[in-house]
């Protein structure tokens, strides 16, 4: 998330507030040390990783590994301007039907129901 130029703003004024005047300059040198070194670091691990890996370094494609692909609204959208080719007819019945449903309860035997007591709630869909 960036920082707007008012939420910068607010930023040192808050760091020269906390901080006083005569630790400021000390701070911000060791914020700038600690960047520094952060991008360093993050160098030498892609360097690292490079010399790893040789030549299959250049044929990653590290669009894939960016989390900004993640974001749930931008699947949503996608998903919602995908043409519907996969999807099924009208005609077509799905595997729950209740054809399907009447032809496996016509299969069970009757001694299933018959073990229930009489006068006991009996539905057979349910079970």
């Amino acid at each position: 998330m960036p920082v707007h130029g008012t939420e910068f703003l607010v930023l040192i004024v808050l760091a020269f507030i906390i901080l006083g005047p005569k630790q400021l300059p000390e701070y911000a040198a060791k914020l700038a040390r600690f960047v520094v070194r952060a991008r360093r670091m993050a160098n030498d691990a892609k360097v690292q990783l490079k010399e790893q890996m040789g030549p299959e370094y250049d044929d990653l494609d590290w669009r894939q590994y960016d989390p900004r692909q993640y974001d749930p609204r931008r699947i949503v959208k996608q998903a919602l301007l995908e043409p519907l080719d996969d999807a099924f007819s009208i005609d077509d019945k799905p595997a729950g039907s209740a054809a399907s449903r009447a032809s496996t309860a016509a299969a069970e035997p009757e001694s299933s129901v018959s073990a229930v007591p009489a006068g006991t709630p009996w539905d057979r869909e349910a079970t």
